[in-house]
């Protein structure tokens, strides 16, 4: 489990298939073999750890649906990329609940200067669009954010400076796939209506 709070920028080092090196700012040390760590969202199983200079290099493996149904298929090295590491008890849920299982992608049809802020409109596929709530939360590439509004299979999104420089969100542009995952309380209340007598 994880709550949408990026912890750490990485950087893609490395790939053979579905085989990723990964390089983080965290302590070796710190990280177990079969730990979990949101790579763009996408929950992942530490396969291999070592130090790299003040930080770890780490290796995962990913399964072709996880290819298929995220952004890691065009993944190369130089990529950067948001990390989170998995929920702990007694942390803090700074966002919201984030499973790591991401539903599809999401394309930035647009970026603009808002005041301070910068705001985001994407496009998800109608089969993922549904779940999406106006003040809703939901992960993109691993971020927990408010929905502003939500226009048929189009939404908004406003991030902060703040959100801007500690993820991937300040490099994002028009055309940018970005991993996607619905909020799970909204899954399952679309599940249970569709039992409804």
């Amino acid at each position: 489990m994880f709550t949408g709070i990026i912890t750490d920028i990485g950087e893609v080092i490395g790939r053979e298939g579905g085989r990723f090196a990964i390089r983080s700012h965290y302590d070796a040390d710190t990280i177990e073999l079969g730990a979990s760590i949101a790579c763009d969202g996408v929950c992942l199983t530490v396969t291999s750890v070592r130090a790299d200079g003040q930080g770890a290099a780490f290796t995962l493996d990913v399964s072709n649906e996880t290819l298929s149904r995220t952004t890691l298929g065009t993944w190369k090295p130089g990529r950067a990329i948001n990390l989170e590491r998995a929920l702990k008890a007694g942390d803090e849920l700074g966002g919201h609940l984030v499973s790591g299982h991401v539903d599809g992608m999401a394309r930035i049809q647009s970026v603009t200067q808002d005041g301070d802020s910068v705001r985001f409109v994407l496009e998800a596929l109608p089969n993922l669009a549904r779940f999406i709530a106006p003040k809703g939360s939901l992960a993109l590439d691993g971020t927990s954010l408010t929905v502003n509004e939500v226009m048929a299979n189009r939404f908004g999104i406003n991030l902060i400076p703040h959100t801007l420089t500690q993820t991937t969100w300040g490099r994002k542009k028009p055309g940018d796939l970005v991993n996607l995952e619905v909020d799970m309380f909204a899954r399952y209340v679309a599940r249970l209506l569709e039992f409804r007598s």
